[in-house]
């Protein structure tokens, strides 16, 4: 039973979409950022996009953006799994998440003690039955707070 959760891993047939709030608006309603994640040079505490990382695809869609503060909310899923990718990969685009003081989002205008990043669903193949599984869910009370803080988005003016 092990193996098979293991195996859809490594085969990329898990299914994972998170939700994330970057700061900045992003030229592109979606997109995919395709760019090697390994350890900084300049600080082995940290990942970064490096020519001699691993391979790291993260899909993107824009979901709503705000003006002031100028932040927009994405939807992030993950073609690959390395350590802090979605982090390292929209800060590496411009748009660190709001509250990520490692990958430069740490910005006046929302205060958060933490990156705004959320695991909002989970697919996988139930390692018996073979039936697949989805897991749902919302976003915990302090990131929801954000964004009530923030009101209504703006109306979009990009075509998905």
């Amino acid at each position: 039973a092990y193996d098979s959760p293991v195996a859809q891993l490594a085969d990329r047939s898990v299914g994972r979409r998170y939700q994330a709030l970057a700061w900045g608006r992003f030229e592109a309603a979606k997109g995919v950022v395709d760019a090697p994640v390994g350890r900084s040079p300049r600080d082995r505490t940290r990942m970064a996009v490096v020519g001699s990382g691993r391979p790291a695809r993260t899909g993107y869609e824009v979901s709503a953006s705000w003006a002031t503060p100028e932040v927009s909310l994405v939807t992030c899923t993950l073609e690959t799994g390395r350590t802090h990718q979605i982090r390292v990969h929209l800060s590496a685009i411009g748009h660190p998440l709001v509250g990520d003081g490692t990958y430069g989002g740490e910005r006046s205008g929302l205060v958060l003690d933490r990156p705004f990043l959320h695991a909002a669903h989970l697919a996988f193949d139930h390692p018996v039955t073979g039936e697949r599984l989805e897991f749902e869910s919302p976003l915990p009370d302090d990131l929801r707070e954000i964004l009530d803080r923030l009101g209504e988005p703006e109306p979009s003016d990009q075509s998905a």
